[in-house]
């Protein structure tokens, strides 16, 4: 066989593999699992880290005060520094819907070495547990960590309950539903989900005792007690991907986690420009191959091989008429374009997109060489007007 027949069949190999061996990671049946209402609801504190956010809060977060919950429920939202009237504009609207019980506080500035949105969360978690001791004799048994883009269904909260104590749950995480509306979040936001499974099998996470842990940060049910014994935030301090490093603290510490798609839990953030969603990816991509020149080498080849070289090695055997590395190439982009099919049904998009999946992994790739650019010029995870130091220069704590 030819050089481009060889590689056109590695690639095809590996997406036979990624089909059956990957944790059915393509599939998109992860969703909440059975739950049964509790004999008596527990106390639940919900906490919204939010920096300059007075345009996303209109929103989502009426959509928490108007949560239909039968236990005990009060909502901190931890104003991180904003410069847009973030917290009087959520006491506004607090004042003008009514509903769970809202506390809105401003921590300051963070301390070296944390992220802004860990620092949000330690404060309004050690507020929330204090509350409860002082006003019920006992801390809230659940957190609710949500985004302040995250708008829910008025009976979210119950389900993510009772799912958790019907399951034993410590961690429940559902991946909200992004905004896909422009062209450019047509291409990109479906693919950015169907990374991430790829990265993280559903299944391998929702599975007891498995390797893999992750969670999607826009919403986050945990258990105050598997937090102590994990130590979050604390122990996370400096993470910019937080939410799958707050997965892997509960897990290491024998805590139950579960992460699936989201059905009523929607992301309300726009994405209109193609600008808007490299920040989104570049900001952490890098972070998520641990700042490693060899993992960056390693992810750019093997998305060439994996995503470019089907198409490629299709086109150049019908060129030379190579059949080999034609139906090769030709096998392994049909394959990929039906393990995209799940995902864009999900977001209610043309099927059309899926054969473009090659397109997109490109411009990931980009955006992760990007990332790696970024760090090295020492502007690290850019995100609201901050910029974190890179790992290694973070004082000792």
């Amino acid at each position: 066989m030819s050089a481009v027949a060889w590689i056109a069949a590695v690639s095809l190999a590996a997406w036979v593999w990624m089909l059956l061996g990957q944790g059915f990671f393509w599939r998109t049946d992860q969703r909440l699992p059975r739950r049964e209402a509790p004999g008596t609801w527990p106390d639940v504190a919900v906490v919204v880290p939010a920096r300059d956010e007075a345009e996303m809060l209109p929103l989502s977060l009426p959509s928490l005060l108007a949560q239909d919950y039968p236990g005990r429920a009060k909502i901190v939202l931890v104003d991180d520094g904003s410069t847009d009237g973030t917290g009087a504009l959520a006491r506004e609207l607090g004042a003008l819907h009514g509903g769970l019980p809202l506390t809105v506080v401003s921590p300051g500035d963070p301390d070296p070495g944390w992220t802004g949105k860990l620092w949000a969360l330690r404060h309004g978690i050690a507020l929330a547990r204090a509350r409860g001791r002082q006003e019920y004799g006992n801390e809230p048994e659940y957190l609710l960590l949500t985004d302040a883009d995250i708008a829910h269904a008025p009976d979210s909260l119950r389900e993510l309950v009772a799912s958790a104590r019907t399951n034993a749950l410590d961690l429940v995480s559902q991946m909200a539903r992004l905004r896909v509306v422009s062209a450019w979040e047509r291409l990109v936001v479906p693919a950015f989900v169907y990374f991430f499974g790829q990265l993280y099998p559903f299944r391998w996470v929702n599975k007891a005792g498995a390797r893999t842990a992750a969670a999607a940060g826009g919403c986050v049910l945990l258990r105050t007690e598997a937090a102590a014994r994990a130590r979050v935030p604390d122990s996370i301090h400096q993470a910019v991907i937080d939410d799958v490093s707050l997965a892997k603290a509960v897990r290491r510490v024998g805590g139950t986690i579960w992460l699936g798609l989201a059905e009523r839990v929607d992301s309300v953030r726009p994405y209109p420009r193609l600008g808007d969603l490299w920040r989104m990816v570049s900001r952490s991509a890098y972070a998520q191959l641990r700042h490693s020149p060899a993992l960056l080498a390693g992810t750019v080849t093997g998305l060439a091989l994996v995503y470019l070289a089907p198409p490629l090695t299709l086109c150049a055997g019908v060129l030379s008429v190579d059949g080999a590395a034609a139906w090769a190439g030709g096998l392994a982009w049909a394959v990929m374009t039906a393990t995209y099919l799940p995902v864009l049904r999900y977001y209610s998009q043309p099927l059309w997109l899926a054969p473009l999946l090659p397109f997109t992994a490109v411009l990931y790739l980009l955006m992760t060489v990007d990332s790696a650019v970024q760090h090295y010029q020492g502007r690290g995870a850019a995100w609201k007007g901050r910029t974190y130091a890179r790992p290694e220069a973070a004082p000792e704590r």
